[in-house]
Order: structure tokens, then C-alpha cells, then sequence
């Protein structure tokens, strides 16, 4: 990965935007917006832009710091990206998970930050059976913490623009409803399932144990990793021996290691989209439809 612009480019194009963007929303003294041109956001990548969306309404203009078709892991912020962070009123991010956006956040942003990883109880890696101490980003896979984040995110807009506190709270109220009978769903759609184990390209889904799933990956932590022949051989072993019928490729990445074990052990090759972005085939697509999708795939894969 490339290291973050230097601090002085990044501030020199942030000064260039400001003086151009004069209809953008800026804080006044008291931490409120002040022009009537509506709140902006910054979000790190694509669940937090839904939630600042869901929760905004049209009351913010929301930008996604990782664009379409990009692999978050790896984001490298542009100019024009870094000056976004110094014009928002608003920045989302998860600490720890895109370093480039940490960095910049940390030299750049003068609105009020929102980091996630403390509005929702992250959990180690150890925990879904992975020898890291590391904690684990990926929270969105449990809709019952994308509910936490959304409240986050709600009180932050409302400190920000009290004149809206109410189409907020309304707007979350509505996005809460929605991620709870997401969670019902997945509850009642994976309960009962001859199979539990799911087979993964990265560890991307741990989460997903909530609902009694136990997630092998193929590459680790890392999308970008490489399976060594000794981890290839313990899932063929584990594969043949639990009856696995599938084994899941992602978004985003290459679907090469997953598809060869697959024809490997005569298992399926399916997507499991690891929801952290839209692609050219997803760009129709929302958090609750993919994440559907995702229940859809899990139960076809263990016989729910």
C-alpha cells in the first residue's frame, strides 16, 4: 500500500477546494451547520455511506471515500479525496481498518469524526477461531451492530443540525426496523441447517457467528494473502470430510484460490459478497439486498 499524500499537499488542495466549493456547509463556532446547503459527510467506505444515507435523508449530501469497484483494504486517497475530508461537516470512518483514511482524518479533518469501532463492540479475531489478537473490522455482518452504528450516527447528525433532529430520528427509526427484521431473518433462516461450516476466501464473515455459523477462510485475514499448500490441504480435508457442497469467492477480489479448491474437492463455487462495496455487478444493489442474497447463498450451501 502507498503511503497517505504528504501533510502539505493534502492541506494545499484541501485550501484550493474550500475556496472553490463556497456553497458547502461549514461549522460555525457552536459545532451547527452554517448555510442552509445541508450537512456533508464524508464516509470511509460503502455500510457507513448507507447508514449516513439511511439516517441523512435528504438533509445531507453524503460522499463515499472508496470509490465503486474498490477494494477498501487498499484505499490510497486521492486530492480530491483528502480535501472531502477537510470540507465535511461529518467524517465516518472505522479506526485500524483503511490506515490511509486514519491518517489523513488525524491531519485534515476539521468537522466533527465519528469513528465507529467505538460506537459498536468489536470483537478479536480469536473469537471466530483465528490465532489474531487483532479485532475484527467487519461488524456489518451482524445488523444488530450496523442498529448500534445508525444510533451513532444519529446523534452526531442532530448535534451537528438540531433544525433536523426530528427527519433524523424518524429516518433511523425506519433504517432500525429494517436491520432488526434483517436479524429475524437470518436468525430463522440458518437455524436448523445440516451443515454450519462455511468455507470463505478471507475472514470477512466472522460475525456471521451470531447465528451459528463457523467460518474457515481460505486466505486468512488478508484478501490479498496467499493460501499456503498446507492451509489448501486442510480444507480439502475438511471439505470431503463435513460434506461441504460450497465454497465461497467474494467480491471485489480474485476469485482464483476459492474456485480452485472448489474444482479441487468437486464443491460449488458461489459468491458471498463480503458487502464492504459496491461493484459494476452490485451497483443496483443496497445493504439489505446483498446482504438477502448473502442469507439465500448460506442456506442453498448448508441445506437450512
Amino acid at each position: 500500500m502507498q503511503q497517505p499524500l504528504p501533510r502539505l499537499a493534502a492541506l494545499a488542495a484541501s485550501a484550493v477546494l474550500a475556496g472553490s466549493l463556497s456553497g458547502c456547509a461549514a461549522l460555525t463556532g457552536d459545532g451547527t451547520v452554517g448555510t442552509a446547503d445541508g450537512v456533508q459527510v464524508a464516509a470511509a467506505f460503502y455500510p457507513l455511506q448507507y447508514v449516513a444515507e439511511r439516517v441523512a435523508g435528504d438533509h445531507a449530501q453524503v460522499t463515499n471515500l472508496t470509490a465503486p469497484g474498490g477494494e477498501p483494504h487498499d484505499l490510497e486517497l486521492t486530492i480530491k479525496e483528502t480535501a472531502e475530508i477537510a470540507e465535511a461537516d461529518l467524517v465516518l470512518l472505522e479506526s485500524g481498518f483503511q490506515p490511509a483514511v486514519d491518517d489523513a482524518v488525524d491531519q485534515n479533518a476539521q468537522g466533527h469524526v465519528l469513528d465507529v469501532a467505538s460506537a459498536v463492540p468489536l470483537v478479536p479475531f480469536s473469537q471466530h477461531g483465528v490465532d489474531s489478537s487483532e479485532l475484527d473490522p467487519h461488524f456489518w455482518q451482524d445488523p444488530l451492530m450496523m442498529a448500534e452504528v445508525a444510533d451513532a450516527v444519529t446523534r452526531q447528525l442532530s448535534s451537528i443540525d438540531p433544525a433536523h433532529a426530528g427527519a433524523y430520528a424518524a429516518n433511523n427509526a425506519a433504517l432500525q426496523r429494517d436491520l432488526r427484521q434483517l436479524d429475524h431473518q437470518f436468525a430463522r433462516g440458518l437455524s436448523g441447517c445440516r451443515r454450519n461450516t462455511i468455507v470463505v476466501s478471507h475472514d470477512a464473515f466472522g460475525y456471521l457467528q451470531r447465528y451459528g455459523l463457523q467460518v474457515e477462510p481460505i486466505l486468512g485475514l488478508s484478501p490479498e494473502a496467499e493460501a499456503t499448500p498446507a492451509d489448501l490441504a486442510r480444507l480439502q480435508d475438511l471439505i470431503r470430510t463435513e460434506g461441504i457442497t460450497t465454497v465461497f469467492s467474494e467480491t471485489l477480489v480474485s476469485k482464483q484460490t476459492a474456485d480452485s479448491l472448489a474444482a479441487d474437492t468437486g464443491a460449488r463455487s458461489r459468491v458471498l459478497d463480503p458487502v464492504e462495496g459496491l461493484s459494476d455487478q452490485t451497483s443496483d444493489q443496497d445493504y439489505l439486498s446483498l446482504m438477502r442474497a448473502n442469507l439465500r447463498a448460506l442456506e442453498e450451501a448448508n441445506g437450512c
